[in-house]
């Protein structure tokens, strides 16, 4: 990493839809410019991303078509285990919620809650400064 891109946070957002994940993006963008966010609208295309990307982030939906949010974490947890993972989604529980701390998960911020972007944006960048301490 060069000396110009180590301010940047480099966020990997995974949704099936792709409006979802472009908002996202452009809202954490938004919010703060050391954000460059990539997306991806499959576990399998996140995967793709994260091995042709240096990532400090990934955020994920929870109900996706091809694997959920949970297993797609435990999949890059096992290639990445430092890698911080937030789940950001629109169809959570409180038991889902709870599975994912269980297991792990570094955050987790339902599409509805009061602020979301800007919660979202603040949960990325205390994650990934804990992430880059040694």
């Amino acid at each position: 990493m060069n000396d110009e891109d180590s301010g940047r946070i480099h966020v990997l957002c995974v949704d099936d839809e792709r409006d979802s994940a472009d908002l996202t993006a452009l809202r954490l963008e938004r919010i703060d410019g050391r954000f460059a966010v990539g997306t991806a609208t499959s576990a399998e295309a996140g995967f793709e991303y994260l091995e042709e990307n240096d990532v400090d982030c990934v955020v994920s939906d929870y109900k996706m078509p091809d694997v959920d949010g949970i297993t797609f974490f435990e999949l890059v947890r096992d290639e990445r285990p430092r890698l911080p993972f937030i789940l950001f989604t629109g169809r959570g529980s409180s038991g889902v919620a709870d599975d994912a701390r269980s297991r792990g998960v570094t955050d987790y911020l339902e599409k509805d809650a009061e602020n979301r972007y800007q919660v979202l944006a603040d949960q990325i960048k205390s994650a990934v400064e804990k992430a880059r301490r040694p």
